[in-house]
């Protein structure tokens, strides 16, 4: 791709951000979703995941190298007993992984999911486990978790709550 052409999509990538509505949509989830995950789980449930430009970098060209023109973002949850990592237990995570797009016979597109064979086992090509926040948030804030400000949750008869 030439650098004209990059250039004019990270333009398009920017002037299509919609701040309100990102802030909106997360504001929705806090109040209608992650309270109640909390709760559930008993603990503050993550709120975001996050990878560095670098292993983004690292993944996108072994999805390309591998066929792939698409990454898909999965929802998922660490078990209760989850070993590599009992901080990350019980709480929500993002997994990407890798597709390509195949035509149906219905002439609908899918998006597949890739897998790759690797040391003789068949494996989904896939992200490492994000940075998680919470337990780790990095923010200007001693503790914080992210710079989205405050949000107040209306409990009903439970009072209120500010995330």
């Amino acid at each position: 791709m030439s650098t004209l052409i990059k250039n004019s999509l990270k333009k398009e990538v920017v002037k299509d951000s919609d701040t309100k509505n990102a802030e909106a949509l997360i504001r929705q989830y806090k109040q209608k979703r992650w309270v109640a995950n909390s709760e559930r789980i008993g603990k503050p449930d993550s709120l975001s995941a996050w990878y560095s430009i670098e292993e983004l970098e690292n993944f996108l060209t072994l999805a390309k190298d591998n066929g792939g023109d698409g990454i898909k973002l999965y929802f998922g949850s660490y078990p209760e007993d989850y070993k590599p990592k009992p901080e990350y237990a019980g709480r929500q995570t993002l997994v990407l992984v890798a597709t390509k797009s195949k035509v149906t016979v219905t002439g609908a597109t899918a998006n597949k999911d890739i897998y790759v064979t690797q040391e003789g086992q068949v494996k989904i090509l896939c992200t490492k486990d994000p940075t998680m926040c919470p337990p780790y948030c990095h923010s200007n804030s001693e503790g914080g978790m992210g710079d989205l400000g405050i949000t107040i949750v209306d409990r009903g008869m439970d009072g209120m709550a500010i995330v």
